[in-house]
């Protein structure tokens, strides 16, 4: 309540006596206004003083509506991956909206720990975010002591996007479909390896998983990044190797590797054709990049309710929707708490992988 209109009504309530005698025993015109037996300009500058110091009196400035001023958002590895076009999209698309620029700023390293570290450690205020990949629910079971807590350390805002991966093959290799894959490995334990884009990260685990799950004896060959790994998988040196869509499409387009299954739940937009990894035979696999923005911990839960509604209408936007699925990601959604769980679920299910393959944390 406004304070003088509090004043106002505590003068209004309280009893009005008048003043017989001044202190040279003449009578005094006016009046004296008694608030529980005490005079009433001594009450009045107490609730005065008391409100001014309370900080809720009529000049206290009110805080400026989020966003006041330009947003940083950390995309912790380098430019043109699937989370820096995410990033970079709906940056662009809040500036528009709110007013206020949206700077990117990659900060590559050491499996996205740099640039997440640096979102961490910043003021819990909407102002600096981070928009992780899935490494971020991997690198607890690869690295042995963290700079912050992957759950405790971030507020969830949104999941912004999936990216599928897909099992391909090398074309020398006598197999048209995932059975005859786990057929043909079986058939050659320890002989046939699979390449991944770097050890660590979604790709490199699907196939530990799918060693796992199918009970085969394959080596991992990592290598830096999807494109080295490619000729040595279309020339047969590898015979197969978990990528992203939008990493492997072309080689899938020109013929030079064989898709046989796609990891997640639903097929993947760009390939249609190719089945779901539980619609050709291994029910209960289900892996992906994936990407999502996180506000350091201690972030008020209004600014992160504007931050996931805007999200969400942004990644709900055609214009957005027709980018990220040309490039062979599919837009997320979703709530804060959704989110949240996803990445706890993320967590559990790359650290049983770990195990199972023996994978200890450096």
């Amino acid at each position: 309540m406004n304070f003088i209109f509090l004043a106002c009504q505590i003068l209004l309530q309280n009893t009005r006596i008048p003043v017989s005698n001044n202190r040279f025993g003449r009578p005094t015109a006016g009046f004296i206004t008694l608030f529980n037996g005490r005079p009433m300009k001594h009450t009045f500058f107490a609730l005065l003083a008391a409100t001014a110091l309370s900080g809720t009196g009529p000049a206290q400035a009110q805080a400026p509506a989020y966003p006041a001023k330009p947003i940083t958002i950390v995309v912790p590895a380098s430019p043109g991956g699937a989370i820096d076009l995410a990033a970079r999209l709906i940056g662009q698309k809040m500036t528009e909206s709110w007013g206020q620029s949206v700077v990117v700023d990659n900060k590559a390293g050491a499996t996205g720990i740099i640039g997440t570290d640096l979102v961490a450690k910043a003021a819990p205020d909407g102002y600096t975010l981070a928009l992780v990949a899935s490494s971020h629910a991997i690198n607890p079971s690869i690295v042995k002591k963290l700079p912050f807590d992957t759950v405790k350390g971030f507020e969830p805002v949104a999941l912004t996007h999936v990216v599928p991966l897909v099992l391909v093959v090398a074309p020398s290799l006598p197999v048209k479909n995932l059975k005859e894959l786990v057929t043909y490995c079986k058939a050659h334990p320890g002989e046939l390896s699979f390449a991944s884009s770097g050890a660590g990260g979604a790709p490199h685990f699907s196939g530990e998983l799918f060693k796992t799950m199918a009970g085969l004896d394959l080596t991992h060959i990592p290598y830096k990044g999807s494109t080295l790994a490619h000729p040595d998988l279309i020339s047969g040196r590898t015979a197969l190797m978990f990528d992203t869509v939008a990493a492997v499409n072309v080689q899938i387009k020109a013929g030079r590797v064989r898709p046989l299954a796609v990891t997640t739940a639903q097929r993947s937009s760009v390939l249609p054709e190719v089945p779901t990894m539980a619609e050709a035979g291994m029910p209960g696999f289900e892996t992906s990049t994936w990407g999502g923005l996180l506000a350091p911990a201690g972030t008020p839960k209004a600014t992160v309710a504007k931050l996931n509604t805007e999200v969400n209408r942004i990644l709900a936007l055609p214009d957005v929707r027709k980018t990220l699925q040309e490039a062979g990601i599919e837009p997320g959604s979703g709530t804060p708490q959704q989110f949240g769980d996803f990445i706890n679920a993320e967590m559990v299910k790359w650290a049983k992988v770990a195990k199972g393959a023996n994978i200890q944390p450096e």
